[in-house]
């Protein structure tokens, strides 16, 4: 009787932590997800993947408090703040675009970087001016400024 009972217990209990789990989701987790941005490097590397391949990871911790994005082009151009960069991103999650990514570095010293990313699409050409800074043990983006061609 008692091994039945220890059975009845522990199936009781693997369905309740199942149905938890179940309940939460996959990416429902309130805790972010940690992104390696100890190098300018990685932190650039990220930001591509964020931008161009939709990677959602670590979107939050990638950007300066301060950041902003400014768009020049010849028919709506403006600036964005961080928190609408980062609301368009997560919703891009998920969603590659279709184009040839380059980057070149343009300017690098031990806590500031400039870096030009291309994106060659087949009707136009958007360029990224990308400004990470060091900000404790991290990288993060601080500025960029995006035109097309």
């Amino acid at each position: 009787m008692k091994a039945l009972v220890k059975t009845f217990a522990a199936a009781a209990l693997i369905a309740v932590s199942t149905f938890a789990m179940a309940a939460e989701g996959p990416g429902s987790k309130s805790t972010k997800a940690n992104v390696n941005l100890s190098t300018a490097d990685f932190a650039l590397e990220h930001y591509v993947a964020v931008t161009t391949e939709g990677e959602s990871a670590g979107v939050e911790q990638l950007f300066t408090e301060d950041f902003s994005q400014k768009v020049q082009s010849s028919s709506n151009g403006g600036t964005h703040s961080r928190e609408e960069v980062v609301k368009y991103l997560k919703k891009q999650k998920g969603e590659k675009l279709n184009c040839t990514v380059t980057s070149d570095i343009i300017e690098e010293s031990a806590d500031f970087m400039v870096a030009k990313v291309t994106l060659a699409f087949e009707e136009f050409t958007k360029t990224d001016l990308v400004t990470l800074v060091r900000e404790g043990n991290s990288w993060k983006v601080s500025k960029s400024v995006n035109s097309y061609k």
